[in-house]
């Protein structure tokens, strides 16, 4: 798997002539292959090293029989997604539309099924083109599979930035890079494993960056479908880990639900805790789980690990795949595979708003 992330790397060194994008024009034009700059054959080329990484990540195979997820798979994920090629994910850009693709040809793979038409959702509130990706795993249950759970994060990130060391690309690794690669690998685990008796939802967000856009239309739009949702698990920068803490991973609204109990239950460790910055700062209404809160009123909270102390760089060119840990990426992915497994196959709904 690392030579195609090399050749990748090779190629884009080759075409950009640096680690950096050519500032794009505003006239250029977003969506689909007349997007991208290039050369036909450069643009072909990278297409066929997209399709090797997404055909290496879905023909991975579980290390053991309790590990699904590895550090290899990630990386691949995270170098592509938070790659100088995709120019920062800003959206409505040809870099986000890379990303988009990128995404859709994981969910085909893993035989996840476009929500709406496709898997393209286009949103209604924001003035440029832009997709929220939506793909579906119907239950396996004939009654349960009429309940919904969304397990979703943001894709895109803030675009460019003023230089430092040269350097403009604002990459967007652990923000959030590395909840769209958490979301994608579960999609991969449902989407092979084909356990889940509620239907599961996977949706990866474009314009959160904008003031939770995409999220804010999806959730809209489901409410007007009569939408029957249980419950919203987002995941948000999760791309390094928490430093002195006895829990591995903390809740946005912690106090408001039984959710960090019954994920406790699911791994019998502590494995979801409480952060009183996430409160203080009130990350609950600071991520996309905050639309479905709203528009459902049903139990809606973001998982992460950035706690203001561990991680340097959001919102600036550094956030780089480099800075990344891809084992405790993997094991947080390993970790939360048998807690939806468990709420999806819950025979009642467990998650209760206190």
């Amino acid at each position: 798997m690392k030579r195609a992330y090399n050749l990748v790397l090779t190629l884009l060194l080759i075409s950009c002539g640096s680690t950096q994008l050519k500032q794009n024009n505003p006239n250029d034009i977003v969506g689909g292959p007349d997007g991208v700059k290039g050369s036909i054959a450069e643009k072909e080329q990278i297409k066929v090293d997209e399709e090797r990484i997404v055909n290496e990540v879905n023909t991975a195979k579980p290390l053991t029989k309790n590990v699904f997820s590895s550090s290899d798979v990630v990386s691949e994920l995270m170098y592509f997604l938070a790659s100088d090629e995709l120019g920062g994910r800003d959206s409505g850009t040809p870099g986000i539309e890379k990303a988009a693709v990128f995404i859709e040809n994981i969910f085909k793979e893993s035989d996840v099924k476009p929500y709406f038409t496709s898997y393209r959702d286009t949103l209604s509130n924001y003035e440029k083109p832009a997709y929220n990706i939506i793909g579906v795993l119907e239950g396996i249950d004939a009654q349960l599979k009429n309940e919904y759970i969304v397990i979703g994060a943001h894709y895109d990130h803030i675009g460019t930035r003023s230089p430092v060391n040269g350097d403009t690309i604002a990459n967007g690794a652990n923000d959030n890079a590395a909840g769209t690669t958490t979301v994608l690998e579960l999609a991969r685990y449902f989407g092979n494993s084909r356990t889940n008796k509620r239907s599961l939802v996977f949706a990866l967000f474009s314009a959160e960056e904008k003031g939770l856009l995409g999220s804010k239309h999806l959730a809209k739009k489901l409410k007007e479908e009569n939408f029957n949702l249980y419950t919203m698990l987002n995941f948000e920068m999760v791309g390094v880990p928490l430093v002195d803490k006895d829990y591995f991973v903390y809740a946005s609204g912690y106090e408001r639900s039984n959710l960090a109990d019954i994920c406790n239950s699911y791994t019998s460790e502590n494995l979801v805790g409480f952060l009183p910055t996430a409160k203080e700062f009130n990350l609950f209404a600071r991520s996309d789980n905050y639309p479905f809160h709203t528009e459902f009123a049903v139990p809606s909270q973001t998982f992460s690990t950035f706690d203001f102390t561990n991680f340097d760089h959001y919102h600036k060119v550094g956030d780089e795949a480099s800075l990344m840990d891809f084992d405790h990426m993997a094991t947080l992915v390993n970790k939360f595979i048998p807690v939806i497994e468990g709420i999806a196959n819950a025979s009642q709904q467990e998650i209760k708003y206190h």
